[in-house]
């Protein structure tokens, strides 16, 4: 399983959500241009001391990152506040890519359309969205509890 940043704009949550990735185990795509400097150092700067733990590929454009997934197989979960079916409804699968948008635009039609799969977190409809580091969060965990891929608990000594 991976998490996938589209065009990300906020540099703390990227940082978060790689943390997140570091934490868990799971590889990170990052789809780029992003709203600030996508760099090793900038991450650092920004506090994320856990770069050496997480794997990071960053592609040039989303049709590059198409090219790199649909190679390597599997299926793109779209985490979108426009999709018809709970995450908790969802089916999750060991190779699936589960992706988060913008925090200022969300994901673009040809994202949409490139997903195999788009799923929503349940929430009151008067509020718009929850932080996208905190939905991923949640979607991932269920996703990691359906396939039996969270990390081992405890950990060893």
């Amino acid at each position: 399983m991976r998490l996938a940043l589209y065009q990300p704009d906020i540099p703390q949550n990227a940082g978060t959500l790689l943390r997140l990735a570091a934490c868990l185990g799971l590889a990170a795509d990052i789809v780029e241009p992003a709203g600030f400097p996508v760099s090793d150092r900038a991450f650092r700067r920004a506090g994320l001391d856990y770069l050496d733990k997480v794997s990071i590929v960053r592609h040039a454009s989303f049709g590059a990152f198409e090219v790199e997934r649909r190679a390597a197989g599997g299926r793109l979960v779209l985490l979108t506040t426009r999709a018809e079916t709970s995450y908790l409804d969802a089916s999750f699968s060991p190779d699936d890519t589960l992706m988060v948008g913008r925090e200022s635009a969300g994901a673009p039609p040809e994202v949409h359309s490139a997903a195999d799969v788009r799923v929503a977190v349940p929430m009151r409809p008067d509020l718009r969205s929850l932080n996208v580091a905190i939905a991923a969060a949640m979607v991932l965990s269920e996703a990691l509890r359906q396939t039996g891929q969270f990390p081992s608990w405890p950990p060893p000594a």
